[in-house]
């Protein structure tokens, strides 16, 4: 499968409202999960949220095409969009002041464009966007699967294995012991 990855610009809205669907991709989240605090996480703000970003040209992530249409979709942006991940104690960085980094939040390919190597394309697509923007740093929040079987469900910020092919370190969080994957660009 070849997949051309371009940014979400207010030109490709519309493709990714038909690509998300009634349901915002996932329970109406919209990829604002990681953008705002739990008690302002609605789904229609959800997307009026994604639909402002994207008309004043932020660009919250790219879009996976093959031929007709979307066939995924990654969210990144500078890590300072991401206010969920500022606050976290799991994720949150170790320098909040560092500059240049991006943060790579979320991978949503429906079911039949799986195992098709659309994830990798857009991984590829996301880091290169990056560094066409001056990123210094693009840094994911991975799930570990070695040893386990998980969910798709569960595999939406990509996997340890998936990054580490990319050519990203991995390194543990220091309180939580969760997987950090960082790329210099």
């Amino acid at each position: 499968m070849t997949v051309a990855v371009q940014p979400v610009t207010p030109d490709r809205w519309d493709d990714l409202v038909a690509f998300f669907g009634p349901n915002g991709a996932y329970s109406n989240c919209w990829c604002a999960w990681f953008r705002v605090r739990a008690k302002d996480y609605d789904g229609p703000a959800n997307r009026r949220l994604l639909q402002r970003l994207t008309r004043e040209g932020a660009v919250p992530g790219l879009l996976g095409y093959d031929g007709g249409g979307p066939v995924g979709w990654v969210s990144m942006a500078p890590r300072e969009q991401f206010e969920r991940i500022l606050r976290s104690r799991a994720i949150g960085p170790a320098q909040p002041d560092e500059l240049g980094v991006w943060s790579l939040v979320c991978f949503w390919i429906p079911a039949p464009h799986r195992r098709k190597g659309v994830g990798t394309a857009l991984l590829d697509g996301a880091v290169a966007y990056a560094r066409s923007q001056h990123a210094a740093v693009v840094e994911a929040y991975p799930v570990d699967t070695v040893g386990e079987k998980r969910p798709g469900a569960e595999l939406f910020t990509g996997t340890v294995t998936m990054f580490q092919r990319a050519g990203f370190t991995i390194t543990r969080h220091a309180r939580s012991g969760r997987p950090i994957a960082r790329l210099t660009v």
